[in-house]
């Protein structure tokens, strides 16, 4: 780790230290969060709560009502009595990581939940840090190779750019995820699973991972039936083992499944601290949180951290609240096509509704060009697709119909890509330019 950055964050552990032990009570609870009396804690700090017969469980601090302090916990109140002890544990948490983490599965504390031993981990990071100053980010100029051809090809990605991969449910988005943590050339691969049901996890390790993707890999887990703090503890974590990484001069590849499931842990949150509900029942700080996770990632002087979040659209609605927001905030979007899944193509990116605003900086002219020229005959199919179906479509009518038609399908086979079917760079940029040969 950079010396700057090491006495940064040491400085950081030193002020984060309680200056006095501060001991509070329970006074009620509600669902799985607590209320207590004379436990001037400050936002986010973490603190002990004695329970009856059983180990102490941990809470956080979310917010104040009246004279009593809010705590969301991070397990069940089970045991929990009126009277109990709170005790402050720290004001701000931090996360043990380091090299030692590459090829494990871990929790949100950074615990490791695999079957082997534990690792002896001597950095410090931050679950919160702020984001690299704006001035203070390097252009992104070069690409980053995800060895998925219609991403690469006309959705070109730069290191340290941001993109969102919109789909619904069962429409491949674990699988188009496994394929870039198996192809990318990225030094470090970074996946946080937020919200997936537990039986999912192990399938997304051994079958989408792979031993190969695996061993340049940090998974973080949080599972769907953990409580909401858990959820946004394990994005945070997540971002943050990245941002290390990325301090040591690594490029990163940080993918994030879903950033839908953190805003609905976040939801939970707010409404038990008694935020006002808005669209769809999310909380103003979802909006707030979005954003401060989302800037996280970027490219700075030493190293890069390319992101890509995933987003669950419910009902396959675009206006979702939670699409229209982190539309706004990411550089380009990737929208998987239940039509496509539907047809058996894989990967199923919707070519046309899919934009990489960084894709005119990173390519060369000959490839921008080559992949606007597939998208413009890809639109002119798609236009004209109806009339084709039915056959009330009359060869000769218009050339660029005529054109479209004989070019789709060799479009279809360049885009189509099997999920253990490797494709560097450069060859999908042979691929392109044999389309039009």
């Amino acid at each position: 780790m950079d010396s700057s950055v090491f006495l940064s964050n040491i400085i950081e552990q030193v002020k984060s230290i309680a200056p006095a032990r501060i001991i509070g009570n329970v006074v009620r609870t509600e669902g799985t969060t607590i209320s207590a009396v004379g436990f001037p804690a400050p936002i986010g700090a973490i603190a002990r709560v004695e329970r009856r017969d059983e180990e102490e469980l941990l809470a956080e601090v979310i917010g104040f009502r009246d004279n009593l302090t809010l705590l969301y916990s991070y397990s069940d109140l089970t045991g929990v009595r009126r009277g109990a002890k709170i005790e402050l544990c720290k004001t701000t948490p931090w996360l043990a990581t380091g090299d030692e983490l590459l090829g494990r599965v871990v929790d949100a504390f950074g615990r490791t939940i695999d079957s082997g031993p534990a690792p002896v981990l001597s950095s410090r990071v931050r679950y919160d840090s702020k984001p690299p100053e704006p001035c203070a980010r390097p252009r992104i100029e070069s690409v980053l190779s995800t060895g998925v051809r219609a991403i690469d090809a006309l959705l070109t990605c730069g290191r340290g750019q941001r993109l969102g991969v919109f789909a619904g449910s069962g429409v491949g988005k674990s699988v188009t995820l496994g394929m870039m943590t198996r192809y990318t050339d990225a030094d470090v691969v970074v996946v946080g699973l937020i919200g997936e049901r537990g039986r999912e996890v192990n399938d997304f390790i051994e079958r989408e991972l792979g031993a190969e993707g695996r061993k340049k890999s940090v998974v973080v887990v949080s599972t769907s039936n953990e409580p909401p703090l858990m959820r946004v503890r394990a994005a945070y974590a997540a971002m943050s083992i990245a941002e290390y990484f990325r301090d040591q001069g690594k490029n990163v590849l940080f993918l994030m499944d879903s950033l839908t499931r953190f805003a609905m842990a976040q939801r939970e949150i707010g409404l038990a601290a008694g935020e006002p509900p808005t669209s769809r029942g999310y909380t103003p700080s979802v909006f707030a949180m979005l954003p401060r996770l989302v800037e996280r990632a970027g490219r700075t002087d030493l190293g890069s951290v390319t992101a890509f979040f995933t987003v669950l659209v419910e009902g396959d609605d675009k206006h979702d609240p939670i699409c229209d927001a982190v539309r706004g905030l990411l550089d380009g979007h990737i929208w998987l096509s239940r039509k496509l899944s539907a047809r058996g193509f894989y990967p199923a990116i919707d070519i046309l509704e899919s934009v990489s605003r960084l894709a005119p900086a990173v390519c060369s002219r000959e490839h921008w060009a080559l992949a606007n020229e597939v998208r413009k005959i890809a639109g002119v199919y798609a236009d004209a697709e109806d009339l084709i179906s039915v056959g009330a479509y009359r060869a000769g009518s218009s050339p660029d119909i005529d054109r479209a038609i004989a070019m789709k399908p060799k479009i279809d086979a360049f885009l189509r890509q099997q999920v253990y079917e490797r494709s560097t760079f450069s060859d999908t940029l042979k691929g392109l330019k044999a389309l039009f040969e």
